[in-house]
């Protein structure tokens, strides 16, 4: 039973220690996002409280190759975990004081204060293994067979670890019930090995669940991420989605939130926002009439703005519109009036999506952010082919691209990338946000084409676009760095942009 006992608790360490690493991104996403830096940090950090855990492990099991002390360890790991969602957020909240002062000390040091939570418990996952292979180690010659297969199954418990916060725990009961959940499971696993080995500890391993139950009612009390008019938040397995009211406003928050990614109005045709532009970008082609735009494709779908703007100008047009996330999808059905029966939504990664599609449009619209990152896959050459692929004769595409009031490197990019594919890409500048809309048409155009086009539009709102529009376009420059599938280096890019802007830097 001995055995057996401490290879549970391997099994356990093994799947705790991947749990929690995928946890605290979600953890973190509401605040710092999802990018590939983020992501490389929190790695980088649990690597390193791995590291010392080995080290001083195998220090300790040496000293005092006791079972009480791995149950200890066990226990004591499960408490720290249990604490994170309540003491992660007074600190998480700062981060978003420096976020919107841009001050970038409060930013970063909220981040690494978050991530220096995870180092107590992560270090003292760390010692189980070590401590594992000096209990069970008693015949040297038969250690290279015991130290393998104890790693395996750590390893084992290192998978289950990956997917079940991923696949189940997070989508159905959320971060911090994720967080809850393992601490849990190594308090209960270190409880049972008390009683077991009729250890004196088991009141205090009773108490450490008790009080770790009381922490997770109260953190369950709270929203995730603090804000006003909140009517609706989830982690879904992709991100974390906030619905807000602003007035008649309901707006759709995504991770950190510093983005609003869908809007709707009942009292309004137009959202006054981004995706107005969208609706005039058919007319940079050569003699398009309101009548020539058949149907749409709507990459980033999200909660259906840009579709029931073109509904309500076109008419029931045919729109495709592919979401990654069926959460943001339901959101959009259940807070956005996203119910337009000439909207088909594809719940698949975009490109992934148009890859498969034999069909052609007359616009396709890419409006596919995670803030404040565009995915790369869905920048390059070899994107921009397969799009002009599923584009009609006279068709064009347009994708949102963020900047600052002053950087364009971004915008100028993806301007530059597209030209390698399209003959004529133009850039609207929105002056509403920090915004551009690039579009490109797959006939060669001028910018003589679009005012000719956009003179002889009846609709109102059309109309109302193209004033909007009108003074704020510019032929994109032809030179900039070109994004390939090989190397796409758009978070680089923006991370710059973003550093930049903190520091007062002109580019």
């Amino acid at each position: 039973m001995r055995n057996w006992l401490v290879i549970l608790v391997i099994f356990i360490g093994g799947m705790a220690s991947l749990g929690i690493e995928m946890s605290a991104s979600r953890l973190l996403a509401p605040y710092f996002g999802t990018s590939l830096i983020i992501w490389a940090i929190l790695i980088g950090m649990v690597l390193l409280y791995l590291t010392a855990g080995y080290y001083l492990g195998g220090k300790w099991a040496d000293r005092s190759p006791q079972e009480s002390n791995l149950f200890q360890i066990l226990a004591w790991a499960g408490f720290w975990i249990g604490l994170i969602p309540l003491v992660s957020q007074p600190i998480l909240r700062a981060s978003l004081e420096g976020f919107a002062t841009l001050n970038a000390g409060i930013f970063l040091g909220a981040l690494f204060s978050v991530i220096l939570l995870f180092a107590p418990p992560v270090l003292l996952l760390g010692c189980i293994s070590p401590f594992a292979i000096r209990l069970l180690l008693t015949d040297i010659q038969q250690s290279g067979h015991l130290v393998g297969r104890l790693y395996a199954i750590s390893t084992m418990g290192s998978i289950v670890g990956t997917f079940l916060p991923v696949l189940i725990l997070i989508p159905q009961i959320g971060t911090r019930a994720t967080f809850l959940f393992f601490a849990l499971t190594l308090l209960s696993t270190a409880l049972l090995g008390a009683i077991l080995l009729r250890s004196r500890l088991v009141p205090l391993y009773a108490v450490l669940i008790l009080l770790i139950l009381g922490a997770g009612f109260f953190a369950q009390l709270t929203t995730i991420k603090s804000a006003r008019n909140l009517i609706f938040e989830k982690d879904s397995p992709y991100q974390y989605i906030q619905v807000v009211q602003q007035g008649n406003d309901t707006l759709l928050l995504l991770n950190e939130g510093q983005g609003t990614h869908s809007s709707y109005n009942p009292q309004q045709i137009l959202s006054g926002g981004i995706w107005d532009f969208f609706l005039i970008s058919p007319f940079f082609a050569p003699g398009v009439q309101e009548s020539d735009v058949k149907n749409l494709a709507l990459i980033g779908s999200a909660a259906g703005t840009v579709a029931q703007e073109y509904t309500q100008v076109y008419g029931p047009i045919a729109i495709d519109g592919a979401e990654i996330d069926p959460e943001v999808v339901d959101a959009g059905r259940r807070f956005f009036a996203m119910n337009e029966p000439n909207f088909n939504v594809h719940i698949a990664d975009g490109r992934t999506w148009l890859n498969l599609s034999k069909d052609r449009y007359t616009v396709i619209a890419i409006d596919a952010y995670l803030q404040p990152y565009i995915p790369f896959h869905l920048t390059t050459v070899e994107f921009f082919q397969e799009v002009r692929n599923h584009l009609t004769p006279n068709g064009t595409v347009a994708i949102n691209v963020g900047r600052t009031e002053t950087d364009f490197r971004l915008v100028y990019a993806l301007a530059a990338t597209m030209h390698q594919v399209f003959p004529s890409v133009y850039v609207i500048d929105s002056q509403d946000s920090i915004n551009s809309i690039v579009v490109a048409t797959i006939r060669s155009s001028q910018l003589s084409d679009f005012e000719t086009n956009v003179v002889k539009l009846q609709n109102p709102y059309l109309r109302n676009v193209a004033g909007r529009t009108l003074g704020n376009i510019s032929l994109s420059p032809v030179s900039g760095p070109i994004f390939t599938d090989d190397r796409a280096p758009v978070e680089e890019l923006t991370d710059r942009i973003i550093l930049d802007y903190v520091l007062g830097r002109t580019p």
